[in-house]
């Protein structure tokens, strides 16, 4: 990294700006770093500038990283009228839409936030989990057979199906036909596309323009099933997300549900994908740890099952870092920051820091066995009024697939360790999690 900026212009240092230290590379190289090498980056300024340190990005600006729980705490607990979570989001706007819990702020958030939120609770969430056995016992019967395989794949076919059955409550099998070869595609949607999207002159050309036209088929569909679940005369004993959103409130808009089902889709199908795979991943290379979570699963542990979702979550965070962009100054981390910079309260750097999980880069679920860590230090999902809406589904989803699959196989690694690489916003396995499968 020295030598690199050694040969580049120098640019203004973030203490010249008043920011905390930082490199001074430039903000298309520093860009490039932050969504593609999160996890070695990240750990390395971490150490040259310290807990507190500052990153110039595209088309964010300054931003300031944050590695100690006392900071990120205070910027959950700080006032949504000065941290703008939407407004970090910002640059998803054209695949989430206008209406997406993740891009409002304020008093719109709260009132989208609450709207979401009541689809997520109820009986309909215990019976989830049974959804996602019966799909994960159909799938690992045609996993290979003493035969290496990357098993991310197959995470992100459950994950989708799960999006499909419970979140979008899809029945018709023509319609489920046509959307599933799309949201592969919608979902894959990569960096590239993104940087594309602050330029508005290239939607017409390339990848951006394949993308505006599978946005626009995948649209249609959507707004086909919402249309017919409102005329459902049996919609207020569906248990699906979007039949239970036009239950609690069908005066919302067909835009309205079309912005919450793909920002669902979006935020909860790859991430859980992700987990599941590193998951399988950390458990072949652990053998002892395996044991006793295929034990967890013929005596249905919950509790232990739990355990190993959660340490995976922390040794193998898919989102390396939240953001909230300051609507006005405020002081973070001992700083005094202006309006317009973005704070990232960092999940990867918090997860493995020795004082709070000593030998951080050891896989252990006995961890999360002795009750819950300390606030702002277990950070998967976000905090705040801001912590992820889908985050009960997803932990039900990431323990009903373990079971589903570790009471009917062994499983083995393949080659070494896999370092992580970035798809899209997640950080996932880099040759897709390889193991070898075995009936029990």
């Amino acid at each position: 990294m020295a030598v690199t900026e050694r040969f580049l212009t120098r640019r203004e240092s973030p203490a010249e700006a008043g920011l905390p230290p930082g490199s001074r590379l430039p903000a298309a190289v520093q860009t490039v770093l932050f969504m593609t090498g999160r996890t070695w980056i990240g750990p390395r300024w971490h150490r040259r500038y310290g807990d507190v340190f500052s990153v110039h990005l595209a088309p964010s600006g300054r931003g300031v990283v944050l590695a100690k729980p006392e900071h990120i705490r205070a910027v959950f607990a700080g006032p949504a009228s000065t941290f703008h979570a939407g407004e970090g989001n910002a640059i998803l706007g054209p695949i989430m839409g206008e209406h997406s819990v993740l891009l409002l702020d304020e008093e719109t958030h709260l009132s989208a936030r609450k709207r979401v939120m009541s689809a997520f609770r109820g009986e309909a969430m215990r019976g989830y989990g049974d959804v996602v056995q019966r799909l994960a016992a159909e799938q690992v019967k045609r996993w290979p057979v003493g035969k290496p395989f990357a098993v991310h794949p197959y995470m992100n076919e459950i994950s989708l199906e799960v999006i499909l059955q419970i979140v979008f409550g899809v029945t018709d099998e023509a319609r489920l036909t046509e959307m599933r070869p799309m949201l592969r595609r919608l979902v894959k949607i990569g960096p590239v596309v993104f940087l594309g999207w602050l330029y508005p002159r290239l939607d017409a050309v390339g990848p951006w323009r394949r993308f505006r036209r599978l946005k626009e088929a995948t649209d249609a569909l959507l707004y086909a099933e919402i249309a017919e679940r409102r005329t459902v005369p049996d919609l207020a004993g569906r248990t699906d997300v979007l039949s239970k959103l036009l239950a609690a409130d069908p005066s919302q808009s067909d835009a309205e549900l079309r912005d919450h089902l793909v920002t669902l889709l979006l935020a909860g199908h790859e991430t859980t994908a992700s987990t599941l795979a590193w998951t399988f991943h950390d458990l072949a290379r652990h053998p002892e740890v395996l044991h006793r979570a295929q034990q967890a699963a013929d005596e249905d542990d919950d509790r232990y099952l739990e355990a190993v979702v959660k340490e995976s979550m922390r040794l193998r965070p898919v989102i390396a870092q939240v953001a909230r962009r300051l609507a006005k100054p405020v002081r973070v981390g001992g700083y005094d920051l202006p309006a317009d910079v973005v704070v990232f309260p960092s999940i990867y750097l918090v997860q493995h820091t020795p004082s709070l999980y000593p030998s951080p880069d050891d896989f252990r679920p006995e961890r999360f066995l002795d009750g819950s860590p300390p606030p702002a230090t277990w950070i998967p999902f976000g905090g705040g009024i801001r912590r992820c809406l889908g985050a009960a589904l997803a932990m039900v989803e990431a323990q009903a697939v373990l079971k589903a699959v570790l009471a009917r196989v062994d499983i083995e690694p393949v080659g070494r360790p896999e370092y992580a690489t970035t798809r899209n916003i997640t950080t996932v396995p880099g040759r897709g999690a390889r193991i070898l499968s075995r009936p029990r």
